[in-house]
């Protein structure tokens, strides 16, 4: 592709998205489209859209590697998400004329066939890997040791650094404090987070933990872990250069 132009590809699955109890869309011919590095947004041709729930706003907003996009509006007799659709009626990319794009967190619901899918559309290219190791892993935080274990699972996933998931029955469970954060993947659901404490200081949301993960990520069940980029690491009496990512 030249540079600087989205990457576009033929989706391969069946995508519906749900909004005020109605089918706004459902189509088995979406396109993904890399707007970001990270994941694909999808785009819907026309036929598969419920337009007459469209409402021009006679708003258009303009994307450099994109072109011009009418705005609309998603009218359910339900609820009204604003501004939700931008339609490509004309478009820099030809595989993406005459398609239609949804604001992800105005719709109440996705699905790939029939299964729910959260926070984003999955990448295609994108793999987690859960393997139960017999390593030996320490953490320390300002020179204290947090965690020791020698049952870590290793979670690899495209594009990060291993995260060694932890027993908890080996980490200072005293050290740490439970915080309201939450945050969401599309490959492992829903993670809970704790603050830890050393000689005073405390270090925010440092270790995470995934009460009822996805499927796919299963084997992490109640196990702890620490951000590698913000902890030191030792693993089999090595130790670790902390990683530069987007967490660190």
């Amino acid at each position: 592709m030249a540079k600087g132009r989205v990457r576009v590809e033929n989706g391969p699955k069946r995508i519906r998205v749900l909004l005020g109890g109605e089918w706004v869309a459902d189509t088995t011919n979406v396109k993904l489209v890399w707007e970001k590095p990270y994941y694909p947004t999808y785009y819907f041709p026309s036929v598969d859209v419920r337009t007459d729930l469209l409402v021009d706003t006679g708003q258009t907003h303009r994307s450099p590697s994109r072109g011009e996009s009418l705005v609309h509006d998603v009218k359910t007799e339900q609820v009204t998400a604003e501004a939700a659709a931008s339609w490509f009626q004309e478009a820099d990319i030809d595989e993406i004329v005459d398609h239609v794009r949804f604001d992800w967190a105005s719709m109440d619901a996705w699905f790939e066939e029939d299964e729910e899918v959260y926070v984003h559309p999955r990448d295609p290219y994108t793999r987690i890997d859960v393997l139960q190791s017999s390593r030996h892993v320490v953490v320390e935080v300002d020179g204290v040791v947090i965690a020791d274990s020698t049952s870590p699972r290793l979670l690899f996933e495209t594009g990060l650094p291993t995260r060694y998931y932890l027993p908890k029955t080996d980490v200072r469970m005293d050290l740490l404090t439970p915080t309201s954060t939450h945050t969401a993947c599309p490959y492992k659901g829903q993670a809970s987070y704790y603050s830890v404490t050393v000689d005073g200081t405390s270090h925010d949301d440092l270790a995470w933990w995934y009460p009822s993960p996805l499927r796919e990520s299963e084997q992490i069940t109640g196990y702890l872990a620490f951000y590698n980029e913000k902890v030191d690491l030792i693993i089999d009496g090595e130790r670790f250069e902390r990683p530069r990512t987007k967490f660190s």
